[in-house]
């Protein structure tokens, strides 16, 4: 190891073992993330100040969508991560799609999953869409964080070698084929700390100081918005795979993906009005 790298810290990715079985770290960040963003609604659907009046969305209705945020999640994120980034893999082994804790989730797949729910759930108990889809996006931020802590305990998606002071020496058993041992960037931990904290502060300040849940859809544009910037960003810390089908020298599938997700949230806040949204009728 680089004396000047920062030594991995984990090897075991089993958070806690009991007998035969295992509870690994990606398991828990992902439930921690999943609650804390439930509880988080709830509090946001307790506040009228927020809304300009009673919140479109109750907090027992926040219970139930939690089961299905958590489905759109899963099961979009696998879909996501096998069709865009891994196909071959799911060729080779069909199985692989139901073995969570080995990782491998894609967020932009997720994002879609989650997408999905909310429309279904909305239509399904009279909610206005947008309203929900604030709400949503405002939890987001727990999931983002935990799910990148995850990435870094499990030593999946990497940064470049670097000589940086707080470079990580990732072990060999989690590096790709082809990709040299040395120091590299953790940019999980920089994903974590703009997708997850930076992006909490700057919804936080929306929705409780510019009251942005008054106007449906402002809160999803930003936070989509923002999350495509920050994506990109971190990109070009990231070591890339050249046998990905958008990946060039110059940009890499997950900086394709981003791209439309800021034109879409751009669009989301062109069209935010402010005022009551009003429960779907139909």
């Amino acid at each position: 190891m680089d004396l000047m790298a920062i030594a991995f810290p984990f090897n075991d990715p089993v958070a806690v073992h009991i007998g035969p079985l295992g509870v690994r770290w990606y398991g828990l960040a992902y439930m921690a993330g999943l609650l804390l963003g439930w509880l988080y609604m709830r509090r946001l659907c307790a506040e009228p100040r927020l809304w300009g009046g009673a919140s479109p969305v109750t907090p027992h209705q926040a219970d139930d969508f939690l089961f299905w945020a958590t489905l759109g999640t899963v099961i979009g994120g696998r879909i996501g991560f096998f069709l865009m980034y891994e196909p071959s893999m799911l060729l080779h082994d069909p199985l692989r799609f139901f073995r969570i804790w080995e990782g491998g989730m894609a967020f932009h797949g997720g994002l879609l999953g989650v997408g999905v729910a909310i429309w279904i759930f909305a239509r399904l108990n009279r909610i206005p869409v947008r309203s929900l889809m604030d709400l949503s996006a405002a939890a987001v931020p727990f999931g983002l964080f935990f799910g990148r802590l995850a990435n870094f305990i499990n030593g999946e998606i990497y940064g470049r070698l670097s000589d940086v002071p707080w470079a990580v020496e990732f072990p060999a058993r989690v590096l790709l084929a082809g990709d040299a041992a040395g120091p590299r960037h953790p940019v999980q931990l920089y994903e974590a700390a703009l997708e997850g904290l930076v992006m909490f502060v700057l919804l936080r300040y929306l929705t409780h100081s510019r009251l942005a849940l008054r106007a449906p859809g402002l809160v999803t544009g930003v936070f989509l918005s923002a999350y495509g910037v920050f994506r990109i960003f971190a990109e070009y810390f990231k070591e890339w795979d050249y046998g990905q089908f958008f990946t060039t020298a110059f940009f890499s599938e997950g900086v394709v993906y981003s791209l439309p997700m800021i034109a879409l949230g751009v669009t989301f806040v062109a069209t935010a009005r402010r005022g009551r949204a009003e429960p779907v009728t139909a």
